[in-house]
């Protein structure tokens, strides 16, 4: 699965997760989330962001992916500042308001809808007051054009190999609390999708 994933990932959606993690403009002894992190490629970009005064955390459900992302760190030098976890992050193991900025790329849109919610108020709790979370996701907002029918149409038929979906995602953002910094509309292989980049108020607990 790794090698496939990492393949697909590097072709059709790196570019819009290095938009994405310029607009989350990750700066030096920052502490950073990427929740369902997958072969370790952001992670090694956030990573090398952070520095050594930094700490990187990652997330994912995967222990194979935990793998991968480990040998690609390794490889990289950088191993010592992250700390990867397999686990659901519906609930994670981190503690109120420890990260400055949490990521998170074609992972939201994975979840069932009543799960959004929850993983976007986790996503809050973990955060510091003004934080940032970058979120990268398939959208439905732009309409239902016919190849997009034909996506969702495959992904029910076939949601084991199809899983992703697209997801009204800024309206999600909006709705868990946070405030909207920066919006952007991106194409995946003629399928809409948006980069998001949020914030949480300064007096949120």
């Amino acid at each position: 699965m790794s090698p496939f994933y990492d393949y697909f990932a590097g072709v059709f959606e790196q570019k819009y997760r290095n938009a994405a993690l310029k607009q989350l403009n990750i700066a030096s002894g920052e502490i950073v989330l990427e929740i369902g992190f997958g072969t370790g490629h952001c992670l090694k970009q956030i990573a090398e962001a952070v520095g050594e005064e930094g700490r990187v955390y990652g997330i994912d459900i995967s222990s194979g992916m935990l793998v991968a992302s480990r040998r690609r760190l390794e490889k990289a030098g950088l191993w010592s500042r992250v700390d990867l976890t397999c686990d659901d992050a519906v609930k994670m193991p981190y503690t109120d308001n420890q990260f400055d900025a949490v990521f998170s790329s074609f992972t939201l849109e994975l979840f069932d809808s009543p799960e959004i919610p929850q993983l976007l108020a986790e996503i809050r709790r973990v955060l510091r007051p003004e934080g940032r979370v970058g979120v990268v996701s398939m959208s439905k907002e732009y309409g239902a054009s016919p190849l997009m029918r034909s996506y969702e149409w495959f992904h029910q038929k076939l949601p084991q190999y199809i899983d992703c979906r697209p997801i009204y995602v800024e309206q999600a953002i909006k709705d868990a609390g946070f405030s909207i910094q920066h919006k952007e509309r991106v194409s995946l292989v003629g399928l809409p999708g948006d980069i998001v980049i949020g914030a949480k108020p300064a007096s949120s607990v």
